[in-house]
């Protein structure tokens, strides 16, 4: 079991930043990759952006890239999600989620997660 706590949500303006916080505890040695994803009202669960651990390398949704940055500085355990230049369509809940699957995988779906975070708000006014 791996437990997930997401933080960092909140109401800006367009243009503005957030930094999201992902605390991991529990069986956190068992996490090959940790991700961001987002779901809008009435829309699916989308991809935003993530970590492997094995390579170290991050990878991003088409969307955020050059806006958003994902890192760590206590690798399987703390992982954050930067996000500059804001728009209102950034608006949405973001999800912290693990991957305890495939140590050197890159994953970009839902499906490929075994765990996670409960959700933080994020809301972008224009």
């Amino acid at each position: 079991q791996v437990q997930l706590v997401e933080s960092g949500g909140g109401l800006v303006q367009a243009g503005g930043s957030l930094r999201l916080s992902c605390a991991a505890s529990g069986r956190t040695f068992s996490s090959y990759a940790m991700g961001w994803f987002r779901q809008a009202p009435g829309k699916e669960r989308e991809f935003v952006a993530a970590i492997n651990w094995s390579a170290l390398n991050t990878y991003y949704a088409d969307s955020v890239k050059g806006r958003f940055t994902i890192s760590s500085v206590n690798p399987k355990n703390t992982v954050y999600l930067q996000m500059n230049s804001l728009k209102p369509e950034d608006t949405a809940v973001y999800y912290c989620a693990t991957s305890l699957r495939n140590p050197w995988a890159r994953p970009r779906s839902p499906a490929e997660y075994d765990y996670w975070g409960q959700g933080t708000q994020v809301t972008v006014s224009a």
